[in-house]
């Protein structure tokens, strides 16, 4: 149609969806909207999550990812309203929330911009390990200047040959006196290379979970060092690069519990990371279908609007549906892990299948709607598809969630 060029310039970025996000959540129904049955504190946050986004990540989302800024400046204002370090205790700068209230967090920043958010949920997780697992002295060490952002941390598990099978991990630290000696590489790290502290699972021990530790080692260390940049699909605003330890002495202080308790460590950390993700992914989708939503009225074809058309309100009404399926389980998991009850880890791992699946089909469909636009990358809804495709990868793949659920089953 000879109105496509104009209507593709009035369409062009994401700020004018997270206005509609923030501005008291104008023309979102209210089967969707992420508001509904939270409390009067989580509604507040909530907002300020949503203006943040609005304001300050998605008018330049576009721009970091072309030109894989990493908008350190942003997270550390992000930071500045507490979200630096979200479920950390407040004695060291964190701001004391719970699972569930991070889970919101996360949810509405990710509508802003779904990559910079994935890494500040990494971050917030590393914190939240020393914070929980750290003495005394490493906590005030390193949690003020992580809550604060001056500082960014990112998290060391995935090895060139072990990703999913965790507990066969290689990189080895031999004590020698007072120190460890790393030796190895770690995979596909966010923030890698320009990032502060590296939160290292490593061999102290035997094979298997039991000969893991875990140290924090610190940007500068002899003996650390950065492979390249990778290059990705999404997740263009934070940089990933792989972390090289070649005779890296780490001081003993700078281990986090007792040598064995790794991999203890890896996995509880793992447990919010998973919900973390998976609340990001929440906010790609909703994102995606208030701009199929806005789409479908405003582009005719065969001379009346989108949104006439049935088979496309059929599919709106399932996106929907699953969107608010997804929001449900995550923070039914969120409560869980909250409370410490006995069945959080596999509903963690449920919530991270379901969500990270049904969000992507979200967006994937979302950009179907769309037609040609949704492949232009003036258009948003592009972005999102991309950014949350490897969210069914990191943090245990979605094979590996199944198999802890199934396994919680025929375990009784």
């Amino acid at each position: 149609s000879r109105a496509a060029p104009a209507m593709a310039v009035a369409w062009r970025a994401a700020p004018r969806l997270a206005a509609r996000l923030a501005l008291g959540r104008r023309g979102i129904a209210s089967c969707i909207d992420p508001s509904v049955g939270l409390t009067e504190d989580q509604k507040e946050f909530q907002k300020v999550a949503l203006d943040f986004a609005a304001k300050e990540m998605a008018p330049y989302m576009a721009e970091w990812d072309e030109k894989e800024i990493f908008p350190v400046e942003t997270m550390r204002k992000a930071a500045q309203l507490g979200f630096g370090g979200i479920y950390v205790k407040p004695d060291v700068g964190g701001s004391g929330l719970s699972r569930l209230d991070t889970s919101i967090i996360f949810e509405a920043l990710s509508t802003g911009c779904t990559s910079t958010t994935a890494y500040m949920s990494i971050h917030n997780m590393c914190v939240w390990m020393i914070d929980t697992f750290g003495s005394e002295e490493q906590r005030r060490r390193f949690c003020p200047s992580l809550c604060s952002m001056e500082k960014f941390a990112s998290y060391c598990l995935t090895e060139p040959g072990s990703g999913s099978d965790a507990a066969s991990l290689l990189t080895s630290a031999q004590r020698k006196g007072d120190t460890y000696v790393l030796n190895g590489s770690k995979a596909f790290i966010s923030g890698g290379g320009d990032t502060d502290l590296y939160v290292v699972m490593c061999r102290t021990g035997g094979p298997g979970p039991k000969g893991i530790s875990c140290l924090v080692v610190e940007k500068g260390t002899p003996g650390l060092s950065f492979g390249k940049k990778e290059r990705k699909v999404g997740w263009n605003s934070q940089p990933t690069r792989a972390v090289i330890f070649e005779d890296c002495a780490v001081p003993v202080g700078n281990r986090l519990g007792a040598e064995g308790q790794g991999f203890s460590i890896a996995m509880q950390g793992l447990n919010g990371g998973r919900i973390n993700i998976a609340s990001c992914s929440l906010g790609a989708a909703h994102a995606s279908v208030l701009l199929a939503q806005e789409h479908l009225t405003v582009r005719k074809q065969f001379g009346e609007p989108l949104a006439n058309n049935q088979y496309l309100q059929f599919g709106l009404a399932e996106m929907a549906t699953r969107l608010v399926a997804a929001r449900l389980m995550v923070r039914n998991a969120a409560r869980a892990l909250q409370d410490g009850r006995e069945d959080a880890a596999v509903l963690c791992s449920m919530a991270k299948l379901f969500a990270t699946d049904e969000c992507f089909l979200i967006c994937n469909q979302a950009l179907q709607m769309h037609g040609g636009y949704g492949y232009l990358k003036d258009y948003a809804v592009q972005q999102f598809v991309r950014d949350i495709r490897v969210h069914q990868i990191l943090e245990g793949t979605n094979e590996v969630m199944r198999m802890i659920v199934a396994r919680n089953l025929l375990q009784g």
